[in-house]
């Protein structure tokens, strides 16, 4: 090696390009491969809340038409009743005010089930806002959001017996969780996730119930029928089964839900593939039309409860630990030949 140290030499810096000067044209440069970051932990998956119905518009001429048909009907109803009183007032003092008890009694239940239908309603917006909380904290870590999603859970849950043990094991062992997805969790695992089972055993009845129904119906109009009133009673099932306690708007702004869930998820139609590919083997051919058209009716009923399922949870499922519609599908057609043959 040459220990001479080494002799000076000078060295010229070329200018700066100048402000005026062109710029040369962006260029693309292909062959670029982004690696993925080491430290990225691949374990977490991502949840993603159902979505929300469709935004009303500013001013609707139809909810103003209902409105004012509304308050018209009660102003003539009230007219009604007040002339009847008076008349009954007019013949007796004693009828007269048996007709007022008996309209006030009917004021006060008209009263009642308002109040109860706005309860049922603000319910359900307020298992929107835990949803959307806790499938924040899941996906993002936020601790805010796993507090507030937590304490809503636990106030939804604070009068249900069926919640008592789940809510006191929660609070035992979530002061040692500092983690905010797993604290969500942690509320999953001992206020929600044992409800699943059970809302399978409802969406798996309720499509064998439809699948009956539908084939011994006479007509096509009582098919329908059938098929309306028994989803609206499976939906109403899951709702009680997951917090809810929906009445008879609530059901139907429920139901609304579930049809934009099924919307947005691209689940209202069947494709005749995977009908065939699960009824296949000649099983239809070997049944009944009647009994096949009874079928696919439980089949649409197990996909709009899985919806349904969906859109109550307030906690939202893992995607690797939803149920899917193809096993339901098979567990239902596996029960047709055993209660075809009874």
């Amino acid at each position: 090696m040459n220990d001479e140290p080494r002799t000076p030499a000078a060295f010229v810096i070329a200018p700066a390009a100048p402000e005026d000067s062109p710029q040369r044209p962006p260029r693309a440069i292909a062959g670029v491969h982004i690696e993925p970051d080491a430290d990225a932990d691949d374990s977490v998956s991502y949840v993603t809340p159902p979505a929300p119905p469709a935004s009303r518009p500013r001013f609707a001429w139809g909810a103003m038409f209902m409105s004012a048909m509304f308050a018209l009907v009660v102003m003539w109803a009230g007219l009604a009743v007040t002339q009847l009183v008076e008349n009954f007032f007019a013949r007796s003092p004693v009828l007269g005010w048996v007709a007022f008890g008996v309209a006030s009694a009917a004021g006060l239940a008209a009263l009642a089930i308002v109040v109860r239908e706005i309860w049922a309603l603000a319910r359900l917006r307020r298992i929107a806002h835990i949803q959307t909380d806790a499938a924040h904290a899941i996906n993002s870590g936020d601790g805010e959001a796993a507090k507030r999603a937590i304490a809503s859970l636990e106030a939804l849950y604070a009068r249900r017996a069926d919640a008592q043990l789940g809510l006191k094991e929660l609070r035992q062992y979530e002061g040692d969780i500092l983690d905010a997805r797993q604290r969500v969790r942690l509320a999953e695992r001992y206020l929600v996730g044992w409800r699943d089972a059970e809302a399978h055993r409802i969406v798996a009845h309720a499509a064998r119930r439809i699948t009956l129904l539908t084939t011994v119906a006479p007509t096509p109009a009582l098919d329908i029928i059938l098929v309306a009133a028994q989803n609206l009673r499976m939906i109403r099932e899951l709702a009680t089964l997951y917090g809810g306690r929906p009445s008879t708007l609530a059901t139907l702004r429920l139901a609304r839900m579930v049809v934009s869930h099924l919307a947005v998820t691209g689940g209202i139609a069947l494709s005749d593939n995977l009908i065939q590919h699960v009824l296949g083997k000649g099983l239809l051919g070997r049944l009944s039309a009647r009994f096949g058209e009874g079928t696919v009716n439980g089949i649409l009923t197990a996909r709009v409860g899985l919806a349904a399922r969906d859109v109550c949870r307030p906690i939202p499922q893992e995607p690797s630990a939803k149920e899917t519609l193809t096993g339901l599908m098979k567990e239902l057609v596996s029960s047709a030949p055993e209660r075809t043959a009874q």
